[in-house]
């Protein structure tokens, strides 16, 4: 039997709280708590997060990952957190790439909202990263790095006066085609349903814009199946795409395209329908070169300081000083790329707009810290309070941990503000004896590992997934008791070795991935089938006992 969060009854110490679009951020005297309906054997237990001896582990943060919109709506979510955990994290939802748009305009609103909030109740806020390589303002910087246009002249290309012309040179793809005297010219006759090449042998720019002028005429109003350029269909004036023209005069037809992709054979191709048979004079090519230039060095180091004093600008401005820590570098290792030292090197691409590749290397962290600092001081923040971490993944790794060392200790040196370090953590608990005994001393190295640099430490995404011996993971739906409890014991002990191996003063906190269960059992809380309220776990009390040192 379990303590529940009553997911229809969730109530406020000042009375229910009314929700609306207009008011729901009106909390007034708010305190966060829970439905009271317990039920054995958890029922005495108190909020996980007043376990914790504060004396003893001043800077022991507790927190949870939700999304902004989940508490923002001040529900089960939202109770569950500030109730029992001392700060909130949101993840993507404050990053730039959800809230800068294409054009660069920036939509705080839900921020906004939420910093009003917590400013009102005293909670706490993690922010999110402030420069990574996913889910960032891609477009945006795309478009901010963009080539610039030019002006450009049109350029004469070849020139075809069948007029001039006593044989077809070209080669019909079918059907037939022939120079032959019309209205007292040589002209080019195109049979019914042939394919021809009106135009040929000239060299394709895939970025050109070309425009291609023939004259037809047929005795009877005629229709063109399709027109292609250098494998590009081309629509025209009439249904589907196709060329319409009236009979019994020169019509002077014109074509404006692009090369398909990986074209580079210049041709203009007329696919006759069962109209008339088709005369064609004088086919002239001309296009528009390229109309963009690269930026130059100067350029693009003065389009990015814009972007990143912008981006660090208007987000201080919202936050005003609320949010102290940040992490400010988002896993910038990539663990395929080895430098000549050994060590592995940053993130790059090809495809994409990475800071560090427009910043440099080294002076990735350095140029960000500067920058948000300033921008943090600037809109009322204390310099003394703000803290800025270096998040990354896989550090059980033992050349992925010494990697991002190196690299820190170059932002260090550098000039950087790093203050510390957030691990996330991967962490899982096995039936099998022998592969558990090596989960627990990765951790145990993980712990040590990251004490011996002397940064603050936060383990983030601590969340732990049960296998069974075999390697499988063993769903929510499906664990048994005795091993929810097998895996609430891992929770405790992972909790405890924290405590004991990083320095309490290096204590930046452990923040759960998932309040409650998801696929995998991984929550303090489970969630009912039918009622879908929470439901207190063994993993739980493992915190509170954990946390309180038992």
């Amino acid at each position: 039997m379990k303590k529940i969060f009553r997911n229809s009854l969730l109530m406020l110490a000042a009375g229910a709280l009314a929700v609306s679009c207009a008011d729901y951020n009106e909390t007034y005297n708010f305190e966060a708590e829970p439905d009271p309906t317990v039920i054995a054997p958890y029922k005495d237990l108190k909020p996980v997060k007043s376990y914790i001896n504060r004396e003893q582990y001043p800077n022991l943060s507790l927190g949870a990952q939700l999304k902004v919109v989940d508490f923002n709506k001040q529900e089960l979510a939202h109770s569950a957190a500030v109730t029992n955990f001392d700060h909130a994290t949101f993840g993507t939802t404050l990053m730039s790439g959800t809230i800068v748009n294409a054009k660069g305009v920036m939509n705080f609103l839900d921020m906004s909202d939420l910093l009003d909030h917590v400013e009102k109740i005293g909670y706490e806020v993690y922010g999110s990263p402030l420069f990574a390589n996913a889910n960032q303002c891609d477009d945006w910087l795309a478009l901010l790095t963009a080539p610039i246009e030019i002006p450009v002249d049109f350029v004469e290309g070849k020139v075809v006066n069948y007029n001039d012309s006593t044989k077809f040179n070209g080669k019909p793809e079918s059907g037939s085609a022939s120079i032959t005297k019309y209205d007292d010219q040589n002209t080019l006759k195109i049979g019914a349903l042939a394919k021809v090449r009106i135009i040929e042998g000239f060299e394709v720019d895939p970025k050109a814009k070309y425009t291609t002028t023939f004259w037809a005429r047929a005795d009877k109003d005629a229709t063109i199946n399709a027109i292609y350029f250098s494998g590009t269909k081309v629509n025209g004036n009439g249904n589907d795409g196709k060329w319409t023209f009236k009979g019994g005069k020169w019509t002077k037809i014109v074509v404006e395209a692009q090369s398909a992709e990986g074209e580079t054979e210049g041709y203009l191709r007329i696919e006759n329908s069962r109209s008339p048979v088709l005369y064609i004079q004088k086919v002239q090519v001309g296009y528009y070169p390229d109309n963009h230039r690269p930026q130059t060095e100067q350029e693009i180091s003065d389009t990015i300081s814009y972007a990143i004093n912008t981006w660090c600008d208007k987000l201080m401005d919202i936050n005003r000083g609320r949010i102290k820590l940040f992490d400010l570098i988002d896993e910038a290792i990539d663990s395929k790329s080895e430098l000549d030292n050994g060590m592995f090197d940053l993130k790059h691409s090809n495809s994409q707009i990475f800071w560090q590749d427009l910043l440099g290397s080294e002076n990735y962290a350095p140029v960000a810290s500067r920058v948000a600092s300033a921008a943090y001081q600037k809109y009322e923040g204390d310099p003394a309070l703000l803290k800025f971490f270096i998040s990354e993944n896989g550090l059980e790794d033992q050349k992925m941990f010494e990697s991002l060392k190196y690299w820190i200790n170059i932002w260090d040196n550098n000039g950087a503000k790093i203050d510390g370090i957030n691990a996330k953590v991967n962490l899982s608990y096995s039936e099998d004896a022998d592969k558990q005994a090596a989960n627990e001393a990765s951790y145990n190295t993980l712990l040590d590992n990251l004490a011996s640099t002397g940064k603050l430490i936060r383990l983030s995404n601590f969340d732990i997934k049960y296998l069974d011996a075999t390697g499988v993971s063993v769903t929510a739906k499906d664990i048994t008791e005795a091993q929810r409890q097998k895996l609430a014991d891992f929770y405790g002990y992972a909790i405890k070795r924290y405590m004991e191996k990083i320095p309490h003063e290096k204590q930046a906190g452990i923040c759960k991935g998932n309040m409650s269960d998801t696929t995998d059992p991984v929550g303090l809380w489970a969630i009912d089938n039918k009622s879908k309220d929470w439901v207190r776990t063994a993993t739980y009390k493992a915190f509170c006992d954990a946390l309180s040192g038992k």
